[in-house]
């Protein structure tokens, strides 16, 4: 019985959605602009349609379409490889087309990957986070497609966090890498149609611009926050299982980098918790709470991750509880806890407590080296608010320049 109204609430649910993915509208238009074109795809799990068919499936079984190649990012196009693990070239067993990868040893297609294609189409959800790096492959794609003389068509999907939402640094010159492949806020407001435009328009694409079509969703506006499209969410990465765990990313997942706090991963609330194995969880909460941030409360909470970092420990701290996703600083949300934490603890320093190789990566998803230096002098939050807020107003007026919606 419990079985049958889930199904029929899901099902409900699919049938009342607001938004028509790109997907969708492409289908619905006969794939037009696809006729008569040789087509790589590049994909994953989270390309399907309003009732969770493949993408890629959609494209193959077109009769009009010939879909010759599929390309993989970071976890593969069929979601079977773990974060970081590197994906290989192979065959695609559900359709026998020749699968790249695009997270190993190669991250930009090839020359030879392109040569029988005439238009790369990109159809993968996002979360809104610029270190995701799945925008990241995108970019490479558009550049590579630029220099080979073919085609880009993006297949646009809701951004999570809605479309007004800017937060943090730009991206400095010296620190532009995979995990910050464009200069953009941290929390960076576009769908991934409008960061296509918004990157081949702005002259950062090497070789480009590229020529590119973007397909536009239909009914989809910027206050909308995923749920509010009636779209199912399929999870993006294993540790982004549900449409709000893309709110959390940019809560922790910076502090993540320096593997010394557990951020949730190897638990069952990846990116909602904040702890260690030497924290006082119920002062820590305490003390957080008394800031009265906007859109979020703490409460204290014990957790022994099953894997990952401090696997099998009993660790202690925050459970994140945001009450107003919009009025959240989430990036900031992870500074307010280091600065608790280290006022409870003087004597524990994340940053002289990890690998000093964790910095390197720190610095690069936030995009500077000066946020680091600056914050590790007090471990205060004031200390870095300029620096961390200071261009987010500009940047949005400038995106805004960008928007499709």
């Amino acid at each position: 019985m419990r079985l049958a109204i889930a199904i029929l609430l899901f099902t409900s649910n699919m049938l009342t959605a607001q938004v028509k993915t790109g997907i969708e509208v492409l289908s619905e238009k006969g794939f037009e602009p696809l006729l008569g074109k040789r087509v790589g795809l590049i994909t994953n799990p989270t390309g399907v349609d309003s009732r969770l068919k493949s993408t890629a499936d959609i494209l193959f079984e077109a009769p009009e379409v010939e879909l010759v190649a599929l390309f993989g990012p970071e976890h593969g196009i069929r979601g079977d490889f773990a974060a970081g693990e590197k994906v290989g070239t192979m065959f695609d067993e559900v359709t026998g087309l020749p699968l790249f990868s695009l997270y190993g040893s190669t991250r930009k297609p090839t020359p030879e990957m392109l040569e029988r294609i005439d238009v790369l189409v990109y159809d993968i959800q996002d979360i809104g986070s610029r270190s995701y790096t799945y925008i990241s492959t995108m970019g490479l794609a558009m550049e590579a497609a630029a220099e080979n003389g073919i085609e880009f068509m993006v297949l646009d999907r809701p951004n999570p966090l809605g479309g007004n939402k800017f937060e943090g640094p730009l991206v400095e010159d010296d620190y532009i890498s995979f995990v910050s492949q464009f200069p953009i806020t941290y929390v960076h407001g576009f769908t991934a149609g409008e960061l296509a435009v918004f990157i081949n328009e702005e002259g950062l694409i090497e070789g480009g611009p590229v020529k590119l079509k973007v397909i536009r969703m239909e009914g989809w506006e910027r206050d909308m926050l995923f749920d509010d499209t009636g779209l199912p969410w399929v999870p993006t990465s294993p540790h982004i299982p549900h449409a709000h765990s893309a709110w959390y990313y940019p809560v922790s997942g910076i502090l993540g980098e320096l593997y010394v706090f557990n951020i949730g991963v190897g638990y069952t609330l990846p990116f909602q918790l904040i702890g260690s194995d030497f924290a006082d969880a119920g002062e820590l909460a305490s003390g957080l709470n008394s800031l009265e941030l906007p859109g979020v409360i703490f409460r204290p909470v014990h957790f022994r991750p099953y894997y990952s970092v401090l696997s099998g420990s009993m660790v202690n701290g925050v459970q994140i509880h945001l009450t107003d996703v919009k009025k959240a600083n989430l990036s900031m949300i992870q500074f307010w806890v280091m600065q608790e934490m280290k006022k409870l603890h003087p004597s524990k320093n994340p940053f002289e407590m990890c690998d000093p190789a964790r910095h390197d990566m720190f610095d690069r998803v936030v995009g500077t080296d000066k946020v680091r230096k600056k914050f590790t002098r007090r471990f205060m939050v004031e200390d870095i608010i300029e620096l961390w807020t200071g261009q987010e107003a500009a940047f949005a007026e400038k995106a805004a320049r960008y928007f499709l919606y």
